[in-house]
């Protein structure tokens, strides 16, 4: 079984823990392979852009035909930035019989389900607007109403672990008292789950956890009776 992982831009600490996170809900399978693909062009040129260009949206579907024809069972869209490309194509995967998850589509519904008022923090606005309009989608599915309430970061992509950690604890203090959870629009944010939920009181919901366990589902759903075996041909 091959998982796509599918990035625009990332760290080696993002893509360890996607990886880890992916292992763990696989159990350590040994047949288990993970392909990664990535093009930093294109984060850098939606951030450069406000919005993702029509190059941007090319280009990414340029990284997931590379993993389907490396032979992906599953793709995997890590960036959020990018999530209204990802959610376009999915139905078009679908019919090839190669499943792409979202990362955050599942901690967004989990969020829906369970807070109606909700702090969306990311460092760029270019992800904050799509995680809202995935979250609302969600929230029109499961029929029920949310208010989002932006909490953007500024000035801190990129910056080190503790720096972001404390900037990120900083953002959600500021609308702490308007929500009842926080969700973070960015998997770079994860490792800061627990912290912030702890200085905050608050529930936060993070994306890794989340798409790995989507990720092992659809897998699952491919071979119902050999979970995470190989694609027979």
């Amino acid at each position: 079984m091959k998982i796509g992982v599918v990035y625009t831009s990332t760290t080696p600490e993002r893509t360890r823990m996607v990886d880890e996170s992916l292992a763990a809900v696989f159990d350590g399978r040994a047949d288990i392979e993970l392909l990664h693909y990535q093009n930093p062009s294109i984060l850098q040129a939606a951030r450069d852009s406000g919005r993702v260009t029509a190059k941007c949206a090319r280009d990414l579907m340029d990284l997931y035909e590379a993993a389907v024809r490396d032979g992906a069972n599953v793709l995997l869209n890590v960036c959020s930035s990018v999530g209204d490309v990802a959610e376009a194509a999915k139905p078009l995967y679908a019919l090839m019989g190669v499943p792409l998850v979202r990362i955050d589509e599942d901690m967004a519904r989990s969020a829906v389900r369970s807070a109606r008022r909700i702090g969306v923090v990311a460092t760029l606005p270019t992800t904050l607007e799509p995680t809202k309009r995935l979250l609302e989608k969600c929230a029109r599915e499961e029929g029920v109403s949310v208010a989002l309430v932006d909490a953007l970061a500024e000035g801190v992509f990129g910056a080190d672990q503790e720096l972001f950690r404390q900037k990120l604890i900083e953002t959600g203090g500021r609308v702490r008292d308007r929500v009842d959870a926080l969700l973070f629009a960015q998997g770079s944010m994860a490792y800061a789950e627990r912290a912030v939920s702890e200085a905050l009181d608050v529930p936060v919901f993070s994306s890794i956890r989340f798409g790995a366990q989507a990720v092992r589902a659809a897998a699952d759903a491919l071979h119902p009776q050999h979970p995470a075996g190989s694609r027979s041909e």
